[in-house]
């Protein structure tokens, strides 16, 4: 698909187009073709994101002590956002992937379209400038950071989890890493949370906090 219809979705319009295709090359397709990956672009990407996102947190968020910009910074920086921001502009329609990523499945894999997207910001950077990497990470995270603002004061699932379980007299809750896919550069941990031998739910993360904690999501969705 034309990358032309990627840069009307994202509202950025890439003067040097190799960059743009070069945040989209996954390193399945870097390997099988001999080139250079989105990798040290993902890389910078991190970078630029964190610092936009709590520059626009601190000026627009003043009200928050800097334990809550903290927080409200970790729940917008991640790889759940970040997805969001894939499927709303149709990441996955443009990615270079190899023919392995593919026969395997990954083609939608959340932390493959995250990664997309900072490799893009960075692109967007050398492109241009900061200002219209900024543009684009405040018009997409804008709702997300302030959604986050809202609620930085509630307790993390695990927490919420376990007061929900524990209503009647103490249990005995465990998680347990199932699983570790992926290359050691990009990890996905699955992780199993159950209360009394009783299996509740399985998450998934990039690490194995992440993944407990989505673990502990959706057994509170299923309770």
């Amino acid at each position: 698909m034309e990358l032309s219809i990627l840069e009307n979705n994202i509202g950025y319009e890439f003067r040097n187009k190799q960059l743009l295709k070069k945040a989209l090359t996954h390193t399945s397709y870097a390997n099988e073709h001999h080139i250079e990956s989105n990798e040290k672009l993902e890389f910078l990407g991190d970078s630029i994101l964190e610092f936009i996102s709590s520059k626009y947190i601190y000026n627009n968020y003043g009200f928050l002590k800097e334990g809550e910009m903290t927080k409200v910074r970790a729940d917008v920086v991640c790889e759940k956002s970040l997805h969001k921001i894939a499927l709303k502009h149709n990441f996955s329609d443009f990615l270079y992937l190899g023919k392995s990523q593919i026969m395997s499945g990954d083609t939608d894999r959340p932390a493959i379209l995250a990664d997309s997207v900072e490799a893009v910001i960075a692109a967007i950077y050398f492109d241009s400038d900061l200002d219209h990497a900024e543009k684009f990470i405040v018009d997409n995270l804008k709702d997300e950071i302030n959604f986050a603002s809202k609620n930085v004061g509630m307790k993390d699932y695990k927490t919420v989890l376990q007061e929900k379980l524990q209503i009647h007299g103490d249990v005995n809750i465990k998680y347990v890493i199932l699983e570790e896919k992926g290359p050691d550069h990009d990890k996905t941990f699955i992780a199993q949370v159950s209360c009394n031998g009783k299996k509740l739910a399985i998450g998934e993360g990039k690490n194995k906090k992440s993944a407990e904690m989505d673990a502990a999501r959706k057994a509170i969705q299923n309770l």
